[in-house]
């Protein structure tokens, strides 16, 4: 049986890195905020999905208001943000009932293909895995800024991005334990509670946008210019 599908999409943060007034959610990207940039591309690969958006509660009418000027007509819940990005993530799977699948992803990755969330959620309705995760090869040399350490071994290394996705039930067992200061992603909370990762290649262009420097990179993508 095809287990319902839920995206949540964490935009809790105040984009302090970006610097400016405006959170970099709702920073315009070729013409769009670019967290509506971020739902569409998953709508575009699962129109069914239900949307569950993490925002600043002071921000809701921010939002609400950008999606009436961009005609971004979709219907979301809305979630307030807490202290961390595990208690965001935590608030949202309030919202997410047992017995579906669930995608956890930065909303301020825009650039991610339906393609890859399309294969993603196929690979998770096909039964056997319970956690599936991107990964990208590392191409830079690793070393440690820790004198002594020995640097990392390139080869058994991979960069994690978003979207994850998990069993719902699975993932909102594991989010009921005690934040920790090690959970650096929705992976690592999974991980604490045995539930096994499996993998899928990730792409070089889902970047997270974090930096002025991010955004330009990614309006380059975005019209073609690289």
């Amino acid at each position: 049986m095809r287990r319902k599908i839920y995206g949540i999409f964490v935009a809790g943060g105040s984009g302090t890195r970006m610097g400016g007034d405006v959170p970099k959610q709702f920073l315009l990207l070729d013409g769009k905020p670019i967290l509506q940039w971020t739902i569409e591309r998953f709508l575009e690969a699962e129109p069914e999905m239900t949307v569950v958006t993490v925002l600043p509660r002071i921000h809701f009418q921010t939002w609400k208001n950008l999606c009436a000027v961009h005609s971004f007509d979709c219907p979301q819940v809305l979630v307030a943000g807490g202290l961390t990005r595990f208690h965001s993530v935590q608030n949202a799977l309030r919202k997410v009932p047992d017995g579906a699948v669930v995608s956890i992803h930065d909303g301020v990755r825009p650039l991610v293909s339906p393609d890859l969330v399309r294969r993603m959620f196929a690979r998770m309705q096909e039964g056997g895995t319970r956690a599936l995760l991107p990964v990208v090869g590392i191409v830079d040399t690793l070393r440690s800024t820790d004198p002594g350490t020995p640097a990392p071994d390139r080869s058994k290394t991979v960069g994690v991005q978003t979207p994850q996705m998990f069993l719902s039930e699975d993932i909102r067992a594991a989010y009921r334990q005690a934040y920790d200061l090690a959970f650096t992603d929705d992976a690592s909370v999974a991980e604490s509670k045995g539930i096994p990762l499996s993998f899928i290649e990730g792409e070089r262009f889902n970047l997270k946008i974090t930096t002025p420097e991010d955004l330009v990179l990614a309006e380059a993508v975005l019209t073609r210019k690289i």
